[in-house]
């Protein structure tokens, strides 16, 4: 039974968009043919092809083969690293449980 496809906003698609052609800059600039990277990655020409279109139907792990036949695999650990919603959050939900002693004034 085949899987129903992705259906994203179309803010999402645009970044997936934005996503595919820095893939495709990468490689364009380390002057590497699609076939080469296609091949390195172990996917076809036309995963390689789907990802540079930025396709929601291709697996993150396509995704980030090619980001490591590119050397970029690191950048998928910036995803959400720097997290200030969530941080503002957790902040707002942190109780003082004690408080420090009153200083006296005649010190």
């Amino acid at each position: 039974m085949p899987k129903d496809p992705v259906v994203l906003l179309p803010r999402l698609q645009q970044l997936l968009t934005q996503m595919g052609e820095n893939i495709r800059l990468a490689r364009l600039r380390r002057k590497l043919s699609a076939a080469r990277v296609a091949e390195r990655a172990a996917i076809s020409r036309n995963t390689l092809h789907a990802i540079e279109q930025g396709a929601s139907t291709v697996s993150m792990g396509a995704y980030l083969q090619v980001l490591f036949v590119l050397g970029l695999e690191k950048t998928i650990l910036e995803l959400a690293a720097d997290d200030v919603l969530g941080r503002k959050l957790q902040d707002a939900n942190l109780v003082v449980s004690m408080r420090a002693p009153k200083q006296s004034s005649g010190e």
